[in-house]
């Protein structure tokens, strides 16, 4: 790596830096701003604030707006260099302009892996501390109907292909349900039957525990009967499956939401194509980062009449319209028929031509 390359690579991600705390700053400010009569109310002290509040809110704001800081912070970097006229001496030395963007794609690269990572692991837990908050402090009437929605009535799903499970009431709070039934057909006839009017979940088995249980086996010619007052048995589902409320796909981590994904998949739930979107989006949104690094560096690379203020406003522009084209689409894919992976990628793939055909403009 030249001399040139760490120049570009290191302020690029310092500007970054101080982009992305000048901006949370902001935020914090106004937010703490919005919600000073609320805190008060609290009665919770201002290390409890942050460490509950925004220790959650800070990561959760940073990832939705990261994009937006990478392109504001290409944008201000590289026009700050083609207006002391950088540019112009590095390519009129035999630099080629495709060796002047490398830096750039690396500096992407960094920022778009680190988003990637806090998208699988960082975020799902912020989601998690911030919604809890919110529900106890913040919001009263989100609270109010989290604590309306958390005993679920009439729950019916498909555990596999053959066997279906049916809950009259479980609250999700204690995780217990009262009701409970599961059919297995073989061959479209009713193979085995279990009804328990009591269960919940027994955190040290992980299992589910049954109360007053009949079991009921049919055969060709027979059905035999088992009677127990407590049988714990592990079925394919867990408390998470029975919560579905419209935070749980944000607070699970990448790897927790392909496998609740897997099992909804299974069940036929319609919660699929938001699940989806969600999952696709964890991917998608870090590549963003990459494209919008190199619109920016084409962008901003050529001297130009106004110079930082006109760029920044070219970029915040295009930000817009790409968050904008990513809001559309996800609700297209939730509310209607559109595919979610199509839904998630299509802001990528939109603007990954137009970023194409910058860089071919500028590069003649």
């Amino acid at each position: 790596m030249k001399i040139l390359d760490k120049y570009i690579i290191s302020r690029y991600l310092i500007t970054f830096l101080f982009c992305l705390i000048l901006f949370t700053a902001i935020v914090v400010v106004v937010d703490l701003s919005e919600k000073t009569e609320d805190f008060s109310k609290s009665n919770l002290s201002a290390m409890q604030i942050f460490s509950q509040h925004y220790l959650g809110f800070i990561p959760r704001i940073d990832a939705m707006l990261f994009p937006l800081f990478v392109f504001i912070s290409v944008i201000f970097f590289a026009s700050k260099m083609a207006g002391r006229s950088e540019v112009i001496a590095i390519l009129s030395s035999g630099v080629t302009f495709r060796r002047f963007l490398l830096p750039f794609l690396i500096g992407g690269l960094i920022l778009t892996s680190i988003l990637w990572l806090g998208y699988r692991y960082v975020v799902p837990v912020a989601n998690r501390k911030w919604a809890e908050f919110e529900k106890k402090y913040i919001d009263v009437n989100m609270a109010m109907l989290a604590n309306n929605t958390s005993y679920k009535q009439n729950i019916y799903f498909k555990l596999d292909s053959n066997s279906f499970i049916g809950i009259k009431g479980y609250d999700t709070i204690s995780k217990t349900g009262n009701g409970f039934f599961m059919q297995k057909f073989e061959n479209n006839k009713l193979a085995y039957n279990i009804r328990a009017s009591n269960f919940n979940w027994d955190t040290a088995s992980k299992k589910w525990k049954l109360t007053s249980v009949a079991e009921r086996i049919f055969n060709d010619s027979n059905e035999s009967i088992i009677n127990s007052i407590e049988r714990k048995i592990n079925f394919n589902f867990k408390p998470i499956d029975l919560r579905k409320d419209d935070y749980l796909k944000d607070e699970m981590s990448t790897p927790d939401l392909d496998a609740f994904i897997k099992r909804e998949k299974i069940r036929g739930s319609e919660m699929l194509s938001t699940l989806n979107v969600e999952r696709y989006n964890r991917d998608a949104i870090p590549v963003s980062v990459l494209i919008l690094t190199i619109i920016g560096a084409v962008l901003a690379s050529k001297k130009v009449r106004g110079g930082s203020g006109a760029h920044i406003a070219l970029g915040v522009v295009l930000s817009m319209a790409y968050i904008l084209l990513s809001r559309f689409s996800v609700v297209f894919a939730t509310k209607g028929s559109f595919s979610p992976i199509m839904a998630a990628w299509m802001p990528n793939v939109i603007f990954g031509l137009l970023a194409l055909y910058l860089y071919n403009r500028a590069a003649k």
